[in-house]
């Protein structure tokens, strides 16, 4: 070989290795900017300090507060601060005060008085605490799953309409309820409990039914379809502390049924700030039969709809939802909420890099 076709030989080779250089990652905002959507896990506040630094050691910073039934109020505050320990705050809280038949099929009387004022207290908690936002839904009696499934060898939710009427379906309540009855229940709680939220800066956030079916054990179900929100949102008087809880998962299973996509939903209640949490998850398809998934293994496009939560000048939190069973998991599903939040993680800061 010639000097000549030594040197080009050289000058090739070190082209072929800048070309390959690592590309610096651009510049985006970071998880602890006020803007941005907040990576956040639900977990229970019993979870032993080891949990707590697992979770800190994945860099999570925000919790969704589960509160077992058997709480007293004053264990909130306890929990907040050793967490806050770890790093991790506590962002919203999931207490189901408010699932009693008493109030969500409106039955009067001195239990149901009762009932609301605990859900009152809870409020009144939240805001003394500064946690912000208080997770709700309203579906009675309900049925989540018919089976537990392996796919992809990992163990997860499923939902077979068939069978559920097939082999559950009864009138858990005694009788079948009108849709009119159980408006009328939601109207009475958001005037005796969205008051106290108002005053004390507490936003309610209500999830969907899931799964998203008219009816369910007698009873009708009333955030079935986006026209559900619609009208809540009147009965709200459009308070700013009334809200979506977006469930991309249940969304995702109802598809037509629900009168709007994910993507409408975004668009429709994000620019006005009334979406106040959201459930990342994935399924496999729509109804009438349904598995839960992990966020790569769904029919849904994830990354897009974290894309257009930050569109929408999102930047409240995000969960993974129902986490997965896998090999070697205990009850606290290391593994799998590794996974979930690793993949949140990746997507949210790639729609960073495209929505700014």
């Amino acid at each position: 070989m010639n000097t000549l076709n030594r040197r080009a030989l050289m000058q090739l080779s070190l082209a072929a290795g800048a070309s390959a250089a690592p590309v610096a990652r651009r510049k985006v905002i970071t998880e602890q900017d006020p803007r941005n959507i907040k990576l956040a896990h639900r977990v229970s506040i019993r979870v032993s300090d080891e949990d707590l630094l697992f979770l800190k050691q994945i860099g999570l910073d925000h919790f969704r507060a589960e509160i077992p039934a058997d709480a007293p109020l004053e264990e909130l505050g306890r929990a907040r601060d050793r967490f806050a320990k770890f790093g991790i705050r506590m962002i919203s809280c999931a207490h189901y005060a408010h699932r009693t038949p008493d109030i969500e099929l409106g039955l009067p009387g001195p239990k149901r008085e009762r009932d609301l004022d605990k859900c009152r207290a809870v409020v009144r908690e939240l805001g003394k605490l500064g946690v912000g936002i208080l997770v709700l839904d309203w579906h009675p009696g309900n049925t989540y799953t018919t089976a537990i499934v392996e796919r992809r060898g990992y163990r997860v939710r499923e939902f077979n309409l068939a069978e559920y009427r097939a082999k559950m379906d009864d009138l858990t309540f005694g009788r079948e309820y009108s849709v009119d009855e159980i408006w009328a229940a939601l109207e009475y709680f958001l005037r005796s409990v969205l008051p106290v939220a108002e005053e004390v800066g507490v936003k309610l956030a209500m999830h969907p039914d899931d799964p998203p079916i008219p009816k369910m054990h007698g009873v009708p179900r009333i955030f079935s379809n986006a026209e559900g929100y619609r009208r809540a949102e009147k009965l709200a008087h459009g308070s700013k502390n009334w809200g979506v809880r977006l469930c991309v998962g249940t969304w995702s299973e109802g598809g037509k049924a629900m009168g709007s996509d994910v993507f409408e939903m975004i668009r429709e209640w994000g620019p006005k700030g009334k979406i106040f949490d959201v459930d990342l998850r994935n399924v496999t398809s729509t109804l009438p039969v349904f598995q839960e998934t992990f966020p790569d293994d769904g029919f849904v496009d994830l990354y897009q709809v974290v894309k257009a939560l930050r569109q929408a000048g999102y930047s409240g939190p995000m969960v993974p939802d129902h986490v997965p069973e896998l090999a070697g998991d205990g009850g606290d599903r290391r593994a799998a909420t590794a996974y979930c939040i690793a993949s949140m993680r990746a997507m949210l800061r790639r729609a960073n890099e495209e929505a700014g």
